[in-house]
Parts: structure tokens; sequence; C-alpha cells
């Protein structure tokens, strides 16, 4: 059961105490937040480290100088993969209106970057100062421009195709194909191929492919060298891995983690 985490922008009568709110902590590799759900909306931005979260609709990975948008109210956990230096704002939900109501990895301008770490200066950001409302106003200027990235891993809803999403969750390098998936699921491979499309958006294999590149990315921030993670996640060779992490985010891991 996930845990309400108390409001840290209203006082206990229920009154505003600011627009913005920040906290800041750094995390050892393999740290695990339990699951938990904010009444604000969170920004949730990874100075250094991958971390993964985690809701009841799928996976969103955060690598280095990125960060995930995170919709009030929604219970999720948090991974760290490496040593992870986590800086999250809290919005009052209102201010956010504009974004979207559900998670989203999202690539973070300089400009954004050093805001945010700016505003984790403060505990918290009030309209009623100049110099802090103007702070508050660029932030969410510049969230509005900003570009979603395809980390997510949506899961699907039935029982049955979820018992194929664990079987790969535990071991993304198993080479079972569908077919012997489902009958371990108790399903047809007719049946598990639609439900994937109808509840990720996504063939089974391409939702494979995701999985296998994401806990790459894991991999590598935790440490392991690239052939080691391209193989650990179920490519064939490094090369393989590094062929369709460039499809996929337009660069080399090397380039897009360091």
């Amino acid at each position: 059961m996930s845990e309400k985490c108390h409001s840290i922008l209203f006082d206990r009568r229920g009154r505003p105490l600011g627009q913005i709110a920040s906290v800041s902590y750094d995390f050892k590799h393999g740290s695990t937040i339990p699951e938990h759900f904010h009444p604000e909306d969170q920004l949730v931005f990874a100075s250094t480290g991958v971390m993964s979260v985690h809701t009841r609709q799928g996976v969103w990975v955060v690598p280095p100088l990125r960060a995930v948008w995170i919709p009030a109210r929604t219970p999720h956990h948090i991974v760290m993969s490496g040593a992870v230096s986590m800086r999250t704002l809290y919005f009052l939900p209102k201010l956010g209106r504009h974004l979207p109501r559900k998670c989203f990895v999202m690539n973070v301008t300089p400009l954004l970057r050093e805001l945010i770490l700016h505003a984790c200066k403060f505990k918290r950001l009030d309209r009623r100062s100049p110099v802090q409302r103007r702070i508050i106003d660029i932030i969410l200027d510049q969230l509005k421009a900003v570009d979603s990235i395809p980390l997510q891993l949506p899961h699907p809803s039935d029982s049955r195709a979820m018992r194929a999403v664990e079987a790969l969750f535990r071991d993304p390098s198993d080479e079972r194909t569908l077919e012997k998936l489902c009958k371990d699921c108790g399903a047809s491979k007719r049946t598990v191929e639609r439900l994937f499309i109808r509840d990720t958006k996504m063939t089974f294999g391409k939702w494979r492919q995701q999985l296998r590149l994401l806990r790459s990315m894991e991999l590598l921030t935790s440490g392991e060298k690239v052939t080691v993670a391209a193989l650990e996640a179920g490519y064939n060779s490094a090369s393989a891995f590094i062929s369709m992490f460039r499809k996929q985010l337009g660069t080399t891991p090397t380039r897009y983690l360091g």
C-alpha cells in the first residue's frame, strides 16, 4: 500500500506556504525509495546517476541531466543505479496544468538545469517575493518547451500479459520466444500480442527491445562496461547494442550518459 506524504507546500490549516518547494538528496547505488505519493506535482531531476521510477502504469528511466514529471497523487517508487544526486521540485498542482497528467521523461536544457539547481537553494519559492516570483515564472516558461524522450516502459493491465512482463523483468536476456512465454502464462500468442498493443501501444517485440535498452542503461550507470551491459541486457553483441542505442536516442551510450 502506498504511503501518502505530507504536503510541504501547505501548512496544517491548508494555507499555501509557497508555489514551489525543493528537496535535495544524494543516494548510494541500489538505494530505493519505497512506494509513496505526494499531493503536489513533482519534477525529479538526476544531477548524476540514473533513476528508475516505477508506477502501476510502467517504468520511466531517468539518465543523468534529465528529469521525470510525476503528477500529483501518482503512487511510485524509485530505484537508484549508480550514485544518484536527486534534485526534486514540488509544484502546486495548478502551476503544472499545461503539463500531461501522466509521467514522462524530459530533456533538460542547460538553462532549466541551472534553474532547478538554483531553486534547490531555497526551501520554498513564494510569488510574494519579487525575486522568487521571477524564478518561478522562468521555470514554468522553460517547462512549457521541454521535449519528452522515449525512456518509458508501459505495463499491460491484463494479468496474463503481466506474467510475461514479470518473467522478462527478472531476466531481460531471457531468449524464450513469445510463443514459449505464452505457454507459461496461460494465454495464446495472439492474445498476448493483442494485449500488448492495446495496453502499451507497442508490439511485444518493440516492448522487449525497450526493456533491454533501459536495463542496459541502468547497468552502464552502475559501473558495468558496455560489452557486459549489452550481454546482460540481452543483446548479442556490444555493437548491436550501440546501434540500437543510437537509433533510439541519436548518439552513443558513452556520450549520452557522459
